[in-house]
């Protein structure tokens, strides 16, 4: 039997699922690249927001906590699949992965170079260009300073000029990153 205390609690952590599921998968998926773990990481940091929900709510920036939680998750993700990689290199000798096609289309190439940014520049281009979130938010997020967050994203945007050429590459960046989620990004 529930409290009245434990009840508006459920309530409340329900709306806030409603509000922010469909957010925090897209996150995800833009941060690991993976369409089909996205869901699963998104329902695990909810999982973990309700266990701690006394913690959460009574936060400043609930969905800030949230996204950092992702972004955590979505780290951890990406370092235990590179551990796996390298333990299936061991077993396996490693084959070249590049496409025969070179007419690639643009979402494709944009989504590849983000894989190929470390993950703190990837987080910091994703949550400024496609969640059109501010610096200050974007550092409340990640747990970084806003200074992080300025150098991390000029970087990944300098870096991601080079892989992809200098033409619109925020443009590109923003088209690319709401194709690849549900809604659309900022545009420059």
């Amino acid at each position: 039997m529930g409290t009245v205390v434990d009840d508006a609690a459920s309530v409340e952590f329900h709306a806030f699922f409603e509000r922010h599921y469909a957010e925090l998968s897209r996150l995800a998926r833009l941060l690991t690249g993976e369409s089909d773990a996205a869901d699963d990481l998104a329902a695990d940091a909810l999982l973990a927001l309700w266990n701690r929900w006394d913690r959460v709510r009574a936060a400043d920036h609930p969905a800030a906590y949230a996204r950092g939680v992702v972004a955590n998750l979505a780290r951890t993700r990406i370092r235990s699949a590179v551990r796996e990689r390298r333990r299936i290199a061991l077993f396996w000798s490693q084959r070249e992965e590049k496409t025969e096609n070179p007419d690639i289309a643009g979402v494709v190439d944009v989504q590849e170079a983000l894989r190929r940014l470390p993950f703190r520049k990837r987080a910091c281009v994703v949550l400024r260009h496609a969640f059109d979130l501010s610096e200050k938010d974007t550092a409340l997020a990640l747990g970084v300073s806003v200074g992080t967050v300025k150098s991390q994203t000029s970087k990944g945007m300098a870096e991601l000029q080079r892989l992809l050429g200098s033409q619109g590459v925020p443009q590109k960046v923003a088209v690319a990153m709401a194709r690849g989620g549900e809604t659309g990004g900022r545009t420059r």
